[in-house]
């Protein structure tokens, strides 16, 4: 018996219908810039993380539309900034300190679940009669300012002796059925951005600072598999609005300097 090819036998989007190809992630191949121009913070910016693949779409259904590109959950983070005996402070996303969560979203804040919506994603909709052909593509960097004196003193006195940064993260390239809500999973990249700073307060201005330890960036991982991806990394919150600065001093209790948004 023949089948209604609108009805019965109506093509479904599967992983294998889907080519991926030209898979790239990388680290920028640059040490990590100082910035001494104010008196008020210390800014530093890293290399830039970049990711991008080319992909062929089958031909989308009727009433069917998918969206393809790039989902960035944040694993692991450790953001201590120290002044000298007085103590640290340090940004911290506390679910994930206190392993309630596996990760964190790192979404734009706007876009959820994506990183972002302009080169980060591409928005298919049915019905095509052919198959679509296009690249996405995602960077990211830290550009962070750490203030000279301790965060919690009126005083502007420098203090600050060391930055030191550890974060980790993982990026799904993913297409996504609208209606649905079905993932089907392309591929998955981790990678890991480490800071180690050393500052001598006594110095002038503009001459405080310096890079130790390693000057490049391990390369990011293209996984050989598929890993899943954890509930926290697809919605609110973002790690910009989880994040918390503390004030951890090495005697009396910590404070919160800045509560998550």
């Amino acid at each position: 018996m023949g089948c209604l090819q609108s009805v019965a036998c109506k093509p479904r989007i599967k992983r294998e219908n889907i080519v991926v190809y030209d898979v790239s992630a990388t680290i920028d191949h640059c040490p990590t810039v100082i910035e001494e121009n104010s008196p008020i913070v210390l800014r530093y910016k890293t290399p830039y993380f970049k990711a991008s693949a080319r992909i062929v779409m089958p031909p989308i259904p009727r009433n069917e539309a998918w969206v393809v590109g790039w989902i960035q959950a944040c694993t692991q983070m450790e953001f201590y900034n120290t002044y000298g005996d007085l103590g640290m402070s340090s940004w911290e996303l506390p679910e994930l300190r206190e392993g309630l969560v596996k990760a964190i979203s790192d979404s734009d804040g706007v876009s959820y679940p994506w990183y972002g919506n302009t080169t980060e994603t591409v928005t298919l909709s049915g019905p095509t009669s052919k198959p679509s052909r296009f690249t996405v593509s995602m960077n990211d960097n830290f550009y962070p300012s750490v203030t000279w004196a301790v965060p919690v003193s009126e005083s502007n006195v420098p203090l600050l002796t060391r930055i030191k940064r550890d974060q980790s993260f993982t990026t799904w390239l993913v297409a996504l059925n609208m209606a649905t809500q079905e993932k089907i999973l392309l591929q998955t990249v981790k990678w890991r951005m480490k800071v180690d700073i050393a500052v001598d307060p006594s110095k002038m201005l503009g001459s405080r600072a310096r890079l130790t330890g390693r000057m490049h960036q391990d390369q990011p991982k293209v996984l050989t598999h598929m890993e899943p991806i954890p509930p926290n990394a697809l919605g609110k919150p973002n790690a910009n609005d989880a994040q918390v600065l503390m004030w951890r001093p090495k005697r009396g209790p910590p404070l919160v300097v800045i509560p998550s948004k």
